[in-house]
């Protein structure tokens, strides 16, 4: 006798989309079988042509706690991404004080997080000037790997690492490296001005290219993993894939805003849609659509970073003074889903992207996919239905996004997280290391 069983005629498997019975003891998955078999089950529910999806795997989520949780934190954060079917995510070293730099900075931080996360959470560590030495121990500690700048962050106590630097870090350790490429070189200082063209124009592709080459020299003299974080320029997709076909270990990961939004369609003083990387044009977001198709790119995940609306500036709309970047963990799901069935790719590319890949990525053999075995997060997701964001009816803690009345396709209708079902009102998720 199993405890759970969830029959749905559109069950998204490693084989594709099915009719199954997906049995769950304790938990784990431990049988796909046919739609119609008999199982006993404590408790049994057919969910008919709603599509049963693996819970997503979000490897680039900003909490901010603690430090800043006025912008987000532990509780907010992962109830609004169990509510968009997102059952893992792997939380960013940097906007919360002290940032993940050494083991004492993550046991302030899983402190801060303890009895309050909704989803399961991970942990990478921070490398920045002068901590190379501490690396080692906060690897053995069970961070996922590091985030490294090469540009400004944005926040002071997060410098970023200069090319040798970067090189120094990457010998350190054997540990797979993620890298916000931006090349200081390359950026401009933005006017005040209520005008995205203008803060486009202070942030070329040219900076990326030129970063991503840097990230590239490095994971090639070193040997190490480098994963190229939201990439935006999609001219720098030459560059990856000739290293690639080198052996370099380099991989590149994009977002939901930079595959959907439209940097001509942006209106003036609409600084919800500021982030670092910028949104490009609509030709920029083809090339990254193809790219994520071949796999050149490996998965789509968030960069949910929000911030009070208060350092959005609404209030002048100026995009130079505003915070980059986007809140969207919960709407990643339909946001891609949207845009991806009119273009022609089905829920088993969507899940590809946004679960099993991002899990891979992070070395979670049981996250990310419906199998016997893995873990029982799993989500009731109708492909078909639609809604209108209204960002006060989201569980990020502040109502700022891009997505605004938006009409979507896809609305998650429950959540699974280890075999229970997420309701938002017990905070059930553990925490993660780099060994499970």
């Amino acid at each position: 006798m199993v405890d759970l069983v969830l029959r749905s005629r559109r069950v998204v498997t490693p084989a594709g989309v099915v009719p199954a019975a997906v049995s769950i003891a304790g938990e784990r998955i431990v049988a796909v079988g046919a739609y119609d078999a008999p199982v006993e089950a404590g408790l049994e529910l057919d969910l008919g042509d709603s599509a049963l999806l693996p819970g997503l795997v979000d490897t680039h989520v900003h909490v901010n706690e603690p430090g800043r949780t006025e912008w987000e934190g532990f509780a907010t954060a992962t109830r609004a991404a169990a509510a968009g079917g997102v059952t893992t995510i792997i939380d960013m070293p940097l906007n919360s004080l002290p940032p993940t730099v050494d083991t004492e900075a993550l046991k302030i931080k899983q402190a801060a997080a303890s009895g309050q996360i909704h989803v399961d959470v991970g942990f990478w560590g921070g490398a920045i000037p002068g901590n190379a030495g501490k690396l080692p121990d906060l690897h053995a500690a069970g961070v996922f790997g590091f985030k490294a700048f090469l540009a400004d962050s944005g926040v002071p106590e997060f410098p970023p690492l200069s090319a040798a630097e970067l090189a120094t870090a990457l010998d350190t350790v054997d540990a797979l490296f993620v890298v916000h490429a931006e090349d200081p070189d390359h950026l401009h200082d933005a006017a005040s001005s209520a005008a995205y063209a203008d803060f486009l124009a202070s942030r070329p592709a040219e900076a990326e290219h030129a970063a991503i080459a840097t990230a590239i020299a490095a994971a090639r003299a070193s040997g190490r993993r480098v994963h190229i974080l939201h990439l935006s320029a999609a001219g720098a997709l030459p560059l990856i894939a000739a290293a690639k076909a080198d052996g370099v270990r380099v991989t590149a990961e994009t977002c939901p805003h930079y595959l959907t939004l439209d940097a001509g369609s942006i209106p003036d003083g609409a600084t919800e849609f500021k982030c670092c990387p910028p949104i490009r044009d609509a030709a920029n977001a083809d090339q990254l659509w193809r790219a994520l198709a071949d796999g050149l790119i490996t998965c789509v995940v968030s960069d949910h970073s929000p911030c009070t609306p208060e350092l959005k500036r609404q209030d002048t709309g100026d995009f130079a003074a505003a915070w980059g970047g986007i809140a969207s963990v919960q709407l990643g799901l339909p946001v891609i889903w949207t845009a991806a069935r009119e273009r022609g790719y089905g829920l088993a590319d969507v899940v590809d992207w946004m679960a099993r890949r991002p899990a891979d990525l992070a070395g979670l053999s049981r996250k990310g996919r419906i199998d016997v075995g893995a873990d029982a997060d799993l989500v009731v997701f109708d492909p078909d239905d639609t809604f209108t964001v209204d960002p006060h009816r989201l569980h990020h803690k502040n109502p700022v996004t891009p997505y605004a009345g938006k009409q979507l396709h896809g609305v998650v209708h429950a959540t699974w997280l280890r075999g229970r079902r997420v309701t938002g009102d017990e905070a059930g998720g553990a925490f993660l290391s780099r060994e499970d």
